[in-house]
């Protein structure tokens, strides 16, 4: 599902990636563990179209087939906007929109139908547990049920990858480890490929596997 060969990222001189190669296969959740600064982010920034690999040195970042290092801006978009869901520690919600609304946000912006985002934006919420606050905003739901919504929204528009921020870096125990046993849950509803970078050990321990970052390498 992911391929990648020679990812390397400067910020000015410091080299922040050293050439990460990786593979992970369909339907896998895969975690990203390290130290802060090990590169973590930036590898899963460039695997989600965010932000782009240094040029020169022959990369190759391969999605659901497609080849990514040749799209142009407006292909990227497309292509990050239909087969790549993203999940961040903040939620990112919109506080002037409603739950619902947020969740559809990304089907409005692939030009789905409204009747059918919200549809499909019910059947999310409904099965998230969120079937009764579908009307409230932001500011007026849990952290748990901000970051549910938040999961929601990454999922409306039946993405091959999630990739997921420090999800649950934000949220208590409980709330946490309902994220944690959600995402597996999904992944055997959807069938979906997570990359999770995360510092929580117990979240890194229920993945099928474990990658570690040192000094932006890829060391196990």
């Amino acid at each position: 599902m992911i391929s990648a060969a020679n990812i390397h990222k400067f910020y000015g001189d410091l080299e922040v990636l050293k050439g990460v190669d990786l593979e992970i296969g369909e339907a896998e959740i895969v975690s990203v563990v390290g130290a802060s600064g090990a590169g973590k982010t930036t590898l899963l920034q460039i695997l989600g179209t965010l932000d782009q690999p240094a040029p020169g040195y022959d990369t190759r970042v391969t999605i659901a087939g497609q080849d990514i290092t040749g799209l142009g801006e407006k292909q990227m978009a497309r292509f990050r906007n239909e087969r790549i869901g993203f999940i961040f520690q903040f939620h990112q919600l919109l506080p002037e929109f409603t739950a619902l609304e947020n969740v559809c946000i990304p089907a409005f912006i692939r030009n789905t139908e409204r009747a059918e985002a919200e549809a499909q934006a019910r059947e999310l919420m409904e099965f998230l547990g969120l079937g009764s606050r579908m009307d409230h905003k932001p500011s007026q739901l849990s952290g748990g049920e901000q970051q549910r919504v938040a999961v929601a929204r990454a999922l409306i528009n039946k993405p091959a990858v999630i990739l997921a921020d420090e999800p649950s870096g934000n949220l208590d125990s409980a709330s946490a480890d309902r994220l944690h046993n959600l995402f597996f849950e999904l992944r055997d509803t959807y069938g979906q490929t997570f990359v999770i970078v995360t510092h929580n050990e117990e979240l890194a321990g229920m993945a099928d596997r474990t990658l570690t970052m040192v000094d932006g390498q890829i060391v196990s």
